[in-house]
C-alpha cells in the first residue's frame, strides 16, 4: 500500500489536526539543547520522494564509507527582542517613557554551568545579572526587558511556552521572570518541568502576574516558584526584586566555589559527579567493595500530595538520613528520588548487611513535611560487588539499576546484582562470518509528509538460509557479551547510508535501536559524535530507539548518553511504550522527540478500553511535545483507530512490509 484513501477521514478532521504534533515548531527537538532557538524558524520545504531503490542488506566487513558533501553552516538565530523591537518600540516607549528601548542581549559563547546544584563554573559578583523573561504578550515582555536593560542587566525574552527549557539551557539565566497565564502550558506547569531537571533545582523563578487571587499565589509557590510579584509593577520595584533575589543566590554560591565541585551547597552531600569520579578511579585500580543504588518509593504520589517544594525538602531529609547510615562512605543524589553510595574496600561479604542497614535507617526515621503527621519512607536498594570487573562507571551503574528493579519485587526490597549466565540454547553469533543483515520499514506521517524515514531492523541469517529477528538475536548477544559489537556494526552501516543519501540529494531519517549496555560506554558516545562530525551528517537524521523496559532500568545512564548527543542534533524515541507511573515520568525525564506505542495498541479498534488508553497516551505525549508512532498496523480498521486517537505516524504491513530497499513514496503516502 502506498496510500490510503483520504475520503475515509472522519468528519472532525479539523479538531483532530489541532491536537496533532506532526508539524511542531521548527527545530522543536532542540528544546533540550543549550543553543536552542527562541523564535520559530520558517518550515523547511518538503523533501522530494525517494525514487531510487538502494540495497541495504549488508554483511561484514563494513564497506568503505565515501566522503560525503560537507554540511552547510546553520544560520545563527537572532534574539527575540531584535525580531520584535521595531514594531513594538513605540508601544513600549509609551508604557515607560523614561526607559531606553530594548536592545539585543545575546548569550556569550561560554555560559556558566549550574549543574549539580552548585557544581561547575559560577559567575563572579561583577558579571551582569541574566534574566529570562517568559511572557506571551510582546508589549509586556519588551517593557520588562527594557526596564532590566536600563538597569544594566542582560534580559532575554521567551514568548513560547514549549521553548522555555531550551531557552534556559542556552541562555543560562540567573533568574526566570515567569508569566502565570500563557497559551499551551501555564507558568506553574513550566515551573514544575524546570524543577524536574536536577541542574535547575535552585534556579530562582519569580512570577510576574496580574492574578489577584491569594489562593493562586499559594499554588504558584507550591509549584516550585521562589516569589510572586503583582502587575502592574513599578520599574524600580521590578529592578529591586530581581536584583535582591539574584544577589542572594550568588552569595549563597560564591563562598563555596572551591568546595562546590565535590559537595552540593544545599544538602552537604557529595555531588553525583564527584562520586562517579571516585567510582571510575576504584574500577581502574580494581579496588574491592560495593556500589549501592537506593530508590525512594512512591515518589510521584509524594510529589502530588505535598507539592514540589515540600517534596524537595523531604528528599533532602532522606538524603541526610541515608548519609548518616552510609558514613564514612560517600552518598550522592542521582535524580529526583534515587541516591548512589560507593563503599570502596568494604568487605563484599557484608554488602547485604549494609544494604539492610540503609533500608532500616530510612524506614525507622520519622520525616516531617510542613504541618502533616510525621511519615516513614520506603526504599528499594540494589547493590553490586565491584569485583565483577566492570569496564566503566556506566556498566556498574547499569548493574545496580537492574538490581533495584528486582528489589522492587521482593518483600525485603533488597537485591544483589548477578551476572547473566550464557544459555546453551542461545543462537551462535559470529560477526566474522557476515551473518547479519539490515532491513527497513517506512514510518509514514498520517497527515502526509515528504520526509523519508525508516526504522532499521536487524536480522541474522542462519546457515540454512532462515532469518532470526532482532527479538532473538539481541538477548543472545547480550548474554554472550557481543551486543556492543553488534550495536556498533548496525550504527556504522546506518551512518554510511545517511552520509550517502545526504551527499546524493534528499536526506532520510533512520530510527536505530541500541542496547543500554552499549550506550553506557563512554567510548560509544564519543565515537558517534566524531563520526557525525567527520562525515558531515546532520544529527536530526538519526533517531536512537530506547526500549521502555531498558529505560526503566537504565534511566540514569540513558539520560547521560542523551545529554552528550543532544548538542549534535541526535533525537531519541521511547519504544514499546505502555502507560504507568514510572513510564509516564520518563516522558519528562528523558529528552525525547518520539514515542512508539506497544504493538498491542494496533488492536485498539476492537477493544474500547484499549482505545481509551491509547488516546490517553497520545494526549500525554503531545502535552510533552512528543510525536507518536503506531506500529504493526496491518489493516484499515487499525489505521482508522490510530487516526481517531490522534496518532502522528504509522508503520506496519498496511503501509509496506519490511524489506531491504529504500524506495517508498513518502510524498504520496497519506492516511
Amino acid at each position: 500500500m502506498s496510500a490510503i484513501d483520504s475520503a475515509s477521514r472522519p468528519q472532525d478532521e479539523a479538531p483532530r489536526q489541532r491536537l496533532r504534533a506532526e508539524t511542531p515548531p521548527a527545530r522543536y527537538w532542540r528544546r533540550w539543547v543549550g543553543d536552542a532557538a527562541l523564535v520559530d524558524e520558517p518550515p523547511a520545504a518538503p523533501a522530494v520522494a525517494v525514487a531510487a531503490s538502494v540495497p541495504v542488506a549488508v554483511s561484514v566487513p563494513v564497506p568503505e564509507v565515501p566522503e560525503p558533501a560537507a554540511a552547510s553552516d546553520r544560520p545563527a538565530t537572532a534574539d527575540i527582542a531584535t525580531a520584535v523591537a521595531k514594531p513594538q518600540r513605540a508601544a513600549a516607549s509609551r508604557k515607560s517613557p523614561a526607559v531606553p528601548p530594548p536592545q539585543s542581549a545575546p548569550a556569550p559563547a561560554s555560559a556558566p554551568s549550574r549543574a549539580d546544584g552548585g557544581g561547575g563554573e559560577k559567575p563572579d559578583d561583577q558579571t551582569p545579572y541574566r534574566i529570562l523573561v517568559v511572557e506571551d504578550d510582546r508589549g509586556q515582555a519588551l517593557f520588562a526587558q527594557s526596564v532590566l536593560h536600563g538597569a544594566g542587566m542582560q534580559a532575554e525574552v521567551q514568548m513560547q511556552s514549549d521553548g522555555v527549557v531550551a531557552a534556559i539551557q542556552r541562555f543560562k539565566p540567573d533568574l526566570v521572570l515567569m508569566d502565570l497565564h500563557m497559551p499551551g502550558q501555564d507558568g506553574m506547569t513550566l515551573t514544575m518541568q524546570i524543577r524536574q531537571l536536577p541542574e535547575y533545582l535552585h534556579l530562582p523563578i519569580v512570577f510576574l502576574t496580574g492574578d489577584p487571587d491569594p489562593e493562586r499565589q499559594f499554588e504558584v509557590l507550591e509549584s516550585g516558584a521562589d516569589d510572586f510579584l503583582n502587575k502592574p509593577i513599578r520599574p524600580r520595584h521590578l529592578i529591586a526584586a530581581v536584583s535582591n533575589r539574584i544577589q542572594r543566590a550568588r552569595q549563597r554560591v560564591l563562598p563555596t566555589v572551591p568546595r562546590a565541585q565535590a559537595f552540593n551547597s544545599d544538602t552537604g552531600l557529595p555531588t553525583r559527579i564527584a562520586v562517579l569520579n571516585q567510582l571510575s578511579e576504584a574500577l581502574q585500580q580494581k579496588a574491592g567493595g560495593g556500589l549501592f543504588f537506593i530508590e525512594i518509593a512512591s515518589a510521584l504520589s509524594l510529589r502530588e500530595r505535598f507539592g514540589y517544594a515540600s517534596f524537595e525538602q523531604l528528599i533532602n531529609q532522606a538524603g541526610r538520613q541515608l548519609a548518616q547510615s552510609a558514613a564514612p562512605y560517600p552518598l550522592a543524589r542521582l535524580n529526583d528520588n534515587s541516591f548512589l553510595m560507593l563503599a570502596r574496600d568494604m568487605d563484599e561479604a557484608t554488602l547485604e548487611e549494609h544494604a539492610q542497614r540503609l533500608r532500616e535507617g530510612l524506614i525507622q526515621h520519622p520525616f516531617q513535611v510542613r504541618d502533616h503527621e510525621p511519615l516513614n519512607l520506603r526504599g528499594a536498594i540494589g547493590y553490586t560487588a565491584l569485583s565483577h570487573g566492570f569496564p566503566d562507571t556506566g556498566s556498574a551503574l547499569e548493574a545496580t539499576e537492574r538490581a533495584v528493579l528486582q528489589a522492587r519485587l521482593k518483600p525485603s526490597n533488597l537485591a544483589a546484582f548477578a551476572p547473566a549466565q550464557p544459555s546453551e540454547d542461545a543462537p551462535r553469533i559470529s560477526l566474522e562470518d557476515g551473518q547479519f543483515e539490515l532491513a527497513y520499514q517506512p514510518i509514514v506521517a498520517v497527515a502526509g509528509s515528504g520526509q523519508a524515514q525508516y526504522q532499521v531492523l536487524l536480522r541474522m541469517r542462519q546457515q540454512d538460509g532462515s532469518l532470526l529477528p532482532a527479538s532473538q538475536v539481541i538477548p543472545a548477544a547480550e548474554t554472550a557479551g557481543g551486543i556492543a559489537q553488534i550495536d556498533h556494526w548496525v550504527l556504522e552501516h546506518a551512518l554510511f547510508l545517511l552520509a550517502e543519501r545526504q551527499a546524493q540529494g534528499p536526506s532520510i531519517r533512520l530510527f536505530v535501536s541500541q542496547s543500554p549496555r552499549t550506550l553506557a560506554r563512554e567510548s560509544h558516545a564519543q565515537w558517534l559524535l566524531e563520526a557525525l562530525a567527520e562525515r558531515g551528517i546532520e544529527g536530526t537524521s538519526l533517531v536512537i530507539d530506547l526500549r521502555l523496559a531498558d529505560a526503566l532500568i537504565h534511566s540514569v545512564t540513558l539520560r547521560q548518553f542523551c545529554q552528550r548527543l543532544m548538542p549534535a542534533g541526535v533525537q531519541f524515541c521511547l519504544s514499546q511504550f505502555e502507560p504507568g507511573p514510572e513510564a509516564d515520568a520518563l516522558l519528562t525525564q528523558l529528552p525525547l522527540g518520539y514515542l512508539r506505542v506497544a504493538s498491542r495498541y494496533a488492536s485498539a479498534h476492537s477493544d474500547l478500553a484499549l482505545r481509551d488508553q491509547l488516546r490517553g497516551i497520545i494526549d500525554r505525549a503531545h502535552n510533552a511535545g512528543l510525536q507518536v508512532i503506531g506500529q504493526q498496523i496491518e489493516d484499515p480498521q487499525a489505521a482508522a483507530a490510530m487516526w481517531m486517537g490522534g496518532i502522528d505516524f504509522i508503520q506496519g504491513n498496511l503501509v509496506q512490509a519490511v524489506g531491504s530497499e529504500l524506495g517508498f513514496d513518502f510524498h504520496n503516502a497519506v492516511l
